[in-house]
């Protein structure tokens, strides 16, 4: 399934002259809610490689790369231009164009320890009263985050045909709605969608 093949059609006057044209509703949402997101029974986890698109990850683990509507979605990616890790060239263009100074300073951090763990905090641009802040450049912040977005979730295959199913049908519902899903490990798994007109 093709992700704009099940969304309503809507008429829509796009001059203002009652002439009206049916368009795909392509405003049309579905989310999935922070309860499904945290049940670990539901997802595998994967490592994005350099260079590698949705539709690849779709084609390797589906089977079909025309599910990688699936992989975006249960990611909370509405942007895969921005939201997706880069392949190195598009980095580089990103963050010239995106900084005057690619190695410039974004912010500094500090670390904080808590028994065993440490975390860094970023304390903004003002290093004041913190000698052992960390200045962290433009680029190593981008870099980060590009290592945030190539730590996905991958819908199990045996929820796979059950997912798709539920979002065709909630795509086509005009108001919010919350599902009860029956998984095949025989436990009912509460499962919140949230449709956005």
């Amino acid at each position: 399934m093709t992700y704009f093949s099940k969304f309503p059609k809507i008429n829509y006057d796009i001059k203002g002259d009652n002439n009206l044209k049916l368009f795909t509703h392509i405003l049309k949402r579905v989310k999935l809610h922070s309860v499904a997101k945290t049940n670990t029974q539901l997802f595998d986890y994967y490592q994005v490689n350099q260079g590698e698109k949705p539709e690849d990850i779709a084609f390797k683990y589906y089977g079909d790369a025309t599910l990688h509507w699936v992989i975006l979605l249960v990611n909370d990616i509405v942007d895969r231009f921005h939201q997706w890790p880069m392949t190195v060239p598009q980095f580089e263009k990103f963050v010239i164009d995106k900084y005057d100074n690619p190695d410039g300073l974004h912010h500094y951090e500090i670390p904080q320890v808590s028994g065993d763990t440490t975390t860094t905090i970023n304390i903004g641009t003002d290093d004041t009263g913190h000698p052992t802040a960390s200045n962290i450049s433009n680029r190593q912040f981008e870099e980060a985050q590009q290592l945030i977005y190539s730590q996905i979730r991958l819908l199990k295959t045996e929820f796979l045909n059950q997912f798709v199913r539920e979002f065709e049908d909630l795509v086509t519902e005009g108001t919010d709605i919350v599902w009860l899903v029956k998984m095949d490990y025989n436990m009912l798994v509460r499962l919140n969608y949230l449709n956005v007109n």
